[in-house]
């Protein structure tokens, strides 16, 4: 991948290839693609589009960055993380939310700036009950938590959970109240077959069958083989599913929540790269795995919103 996305050493490449899929599908006349290179699709300038606004990008009008510590973590780690977000300077007009492991969920909201919501790593697909081992949204909302991220990969691949049970969990979480932060993204065998938007379709499929509305739901496009192994989508590659997950939801539930819904990337992002992913129209920010748990690289990322307002 380009060297930009590199700070202070050269990070290992994404895979180049593009495998979207066999046939692309023509998108929306507002988008035109102008040639291929090297396998990746480099879309024209957004000053040919019709504009969605730079940073007003969702109905909250706002940036999101989410921090998912996943089982990472100890409460002295925890309480210098906390702390270290607590002093960093953070830009106001981003939605800034961190997902600590569920038992330490009390400590960082008792001791987390008010700046920044709280969100659980999953919640069960109803009201609890006899579920060992399950956190309900009623549990997650009675400890504070504002968000909850469901159809993570680690949730789909380790886990084993179906596209249809995300769904579910999903509707239930925004019928509780939950914003909901609705994970999607191909494995490295998906992508090398040409089947990445086929997958991701599917996957917004479920959620889209199955939510009552759309209004607190961020999608995190998140393709597998970036998570956690340093292979980073190109600027050009994540716009690129970008771009046909908001054609998806346009052609598939409606015009304004393709237009509100809030797309953001996830796939080892880092203080190094994040400037150049924020640069494109349609990533309207982060879901941070890794660099989530050093606060001033968060900060870094939460930050690159200042990217975007340049690259208006």
């Amino acid at each position: 991948m380009a060297s930009s996305l590199t700070a202070g050493g050269t990070q290992p490449s994404a895979p180049s290839f593009s495998g979207l899929r066999r046939t692309c599908p023509k998108l929306d006349a507002a988008v035109s693609f102008s040639h291929r290179v090297n396998s990746s699709i480099r879309l024209v300038s957004s000053s040919q589009r019709s504009p969605r606004g730079v940073v007003a990008m969702a109905g909250s009008g706002k940036f999101f960055v989410g921090g998912n510590w996943k089982c990472n973590g100890t409460k002295d780690s925890i309480t210098k993380l906390v702390s270290d977000l607590n002093t960093a300077t953070l830009e106001p007009d981003v939605d800034v939310v961190v997902s600590p492991p569920f038992v330490y969920i009390d400590q960082v909201k008792s001791s987390l700036t008010d700046r920044i919501e709280i969100s659980g790593q999953n919640s069960w697909v109803g009201k609890g009950g006899a579920f060992t081992g399950e956190i309900s949204v009623e549990q997650l909302k009675d400890i504070g938590c504002k968000w909850v991220i469901l159809g993570h990969s680690e949730r789909r691949h380790v886990i084993g959970e179906k596209d249809e049970f995300i769904g579910k969990k999903a509707a239930y979480a925004l019928s509780e109240g939950l914003g909901v932060i609705a994970c999607i993204g191909e494995k490295l065998e998906e992508r090398e077959a040409g089947k990445t938007f086929d997958v991701c379709f599917e996957q917004l499929k479920a959620f889209a069958d199955a939510v009552p509305s759309w209004d607190k739901v961020v999608v995190a496009y998140e393709p597998v083989w970036a998570i956690g192994t340093g292979k980073v989508a190109s600027p050009q590659q994540a716009q690129e599913v970008h771009v046909a997950v908001r054609d998806w939801l346009k052609k598939n539930v409606s015009e304004e929540v393709a237009s509100k819904t809030r797309i953001i990337y996830g796939g080892s992002v880092n203080g190094g790269n994040c400037a150049e992913l924020a640069k494109e129209e349609d990533i309207d920010g982060f879901l941070v795995g890794g660099a989530s748990l050093k606060g001033p690289e968060f900060a870094t990322i939460v930050n690159s919103v200042t990217s975007k307002k340049v690259a208006a």
